[in-house]
């Protein structure tokens, strides 16, 4: 057993001289990445990739689109809807309640107001009015002719 065990480590000693005689391997040549990407020239993530198309989506979505807040089924709640809004000093537009878009009672927020309804905003009022949907949709389609 002896001898198996010292055979062994003579051969793993051999093994390891003539791996350290042999050349080291060369690098590889590696084309840079730039050669392969072409008209992208930056890495994005594709949760950035999301956030940049949803920036764009929200410069045209400004331009062409209006918030309207309701879905009421009682002009009453309509009514201290339209009270709150004059409290917090938001322009707005009470809008007929037999649109084939809208079912119900709906005002839409007037473009320079739209600004003061934030997220945080919209979920206060949706607090305190049950009641309350809010959809933001194209103007030209639901709007009125004035």
């Amino acid at each position: 057993m002896r001898w198996l065990f010292l055979l062994l480590l003579v051969l793993n000693v051999f093994y390891y001289i003539w791996h350290q005689q042999e050349a080291p391997l060369r690098a590889k040549d590696v084309t840079p990445l730039s050669l392969y990407r072409g008209a992208q020239q930056d890495i994005r993530l594709l949760s950035e990739a999301a956030d940049a198309s949803r920036d764009k989506g929200k410069a045209a979505q400004v331009d062409n689109s209006c918030l309207y807040l309701g879905g009421f089924v009682r002009p009453e709640a309509l009514q201290a809807v339209e009270r709150r809004l004059n409290g917090m000093e938001i322009k707005y537009q009470p809008l007929p309640k037999d649109l084939p878009e809208l079912a119900g009672y709906w005002v839409r927020v007037a473009p320079e107001s739209r600004r003061w309804l934030d997220d945080l905003q919209l979920q206060n009022l949706s607090r305190e009015f049950n009641e309350l949907k809010h959809k933001i949709m194209p103007c030209e389609g639901v709007a009125p002719a004035e």
